[in-house]
């Protein structure tokens, strides 16, 4: 005579690597978009980054929009 098992799954959890790693997303983002002042291009063009300042003219009007002022 044959058994069956049955295997219960819950599909309700969020796995906490997952939250830990959107946390991360978000954080990078929010400061890409709202505090970047030339910090992450000066990585590698130095001071010439803070000058030409790329990312904050690509994010320029996401960031009036989410009411970081910038000038």
């Amino acid at each position: 005579m044959s058994q069956s098992r049955q295997i219960n799954a819950s599909k309700n959890s969020v796995p906490v690597f997952a939250i830990v790693a959107l946390a991360i997303v978000f954080a990078a983002g929010l400061f890409v978009v709202g505090f970047d002042q030339g910090h992450i291009f000066s990585l590698v063009y130095g001071e010439k980054a803070f000058e030409d300042l790329y990312i904050h003219e690509l994010t320029h009007d996401m960031r009036h929009a989410a009411g970081f002022p910038c000038h």
